[in-house]
């Protein structure tokens, strides 16, 4: 992952340099080689993902590329989304998130959790669903994640979503699909570092964004420091609104979508929610 950037581009080299410096551990080489178990734990795959997507970023600003006219980042994509805008340093965005994997792994360990896709069933009925696991098992399940029409994510207690996803295949789900996350991210299990999380965002120099960011809560751009600090919070226990962002984008005219992270999902997701859009990666560089 990003191996290309790094042999590319002497920008890009220099923040898998300052990564490794400011972290103290060679996460480069954790990116580029693995092993892939340890890369995908919590707290190693959010920094990991951050240097990765601003490494492309800094490798796609040395080409002729034009500037953007809106940002946006799904859940951790936020934070990159963020310091490519200019309202967080590249420095004080890879601390954060970093900070953020770590909690993340704390209330993972504190409320075990687990995360789960579910395709072609409306959301009102996943939603109604959920409610009938709580009531059943009083035990917390939630959508997490609204991706696309068609595809979302719930998360919860490991026992309350397996229920979720066999009451979800009986519904007449296309696909129920677990994925391999043992946290219940963006729900209210993850209220227990909530108070820490949101005291790492208040020590963070955050200024407004040199360009509108969409954040993943309101669906609305995050115009000024104050309601960035109160998206990332918000962020940490509730549901990732990429539908509406995509769609709040259309809306405004934006008919290109470049995707600078380590790979292309986001992509398919917007090619979902509105297929007249021009779709473009720099995965690893621009030929990709």
């Amino acid at each position: 992952m990003g191996r290309s950037a790094y042999d590319q581009s002497e920008a890009a080299r220099a923040l898998y340099a300052e990564a490794d410096n400011l972290l103290d551990k060679k996460l480069s080489d954790l990116i580029f080689e693995g092993p892939e178990e340890k890369l995908t734990e919590t707290a190693y795959q959010q920094p990991a993902l951050f240097v990765a997507s601003m490494a492309n970023w800094a490798f796609m600003n040395g080409g002729e590329w034009p500037e953007a006219d809106f940002m946006a980042g799904h859940s951790l994509g936020e934070f990159s989304a963020l310091a490519a805008a200019g309202s967080i340093s590249f420095a004080d965005g890879l601390r954060l998130v970093q900070r953020r994997g770590e909690l993340m792994r704390e209330a993972g360990e504190v409320a075990p959790g687990a995360m789960a896709a579910i395709l072609a069933l409306p959301r009102e009925d996943i939603e109604r669903l959920c409610r009938r696991v709580i009531t059943e098992t009083g035990r917390l399940v939630a959508v997490a994640n609204d991706n696309c029409p068609g595809q979302l994510v719930i998360s919860g207690d490991e026992s309350a979503l397996q229920r979720a996803m066999d009451l979800a295949q009986e519904a007449g789900a296309r696909k129920v699909v677990r994925l391999p996350i043992t946290i219940a991210a963006h729900t209210a299990l993850m209220g227990s570092v909530a108070e820490e999380f949101a005291q790492a965002v208040d020590n963070t120099p955050i200024k407004p964004p040199r360009l509108p960011v969409i954040g993943n809560v309101s669906a609305l751009p995050l115009l000024t420091a104050q309601a960035i600090r109160d998206e990332l919070k918000a962020q940490l226990i509730s549901p990732v609104a990429w539908t509406a962002s995509i769609q709040y984008l259309a809306d405004q005219g934006v008919d290109t979508f470049v995707e600078v992270g380590p790979n292309n999902v986001l992509l398919g997701l917007v090619k979902r929610i509105d297929r007249r859009a021009v779709r473009t990666a720099f995965d690893n560089g621009p030929d990709n």
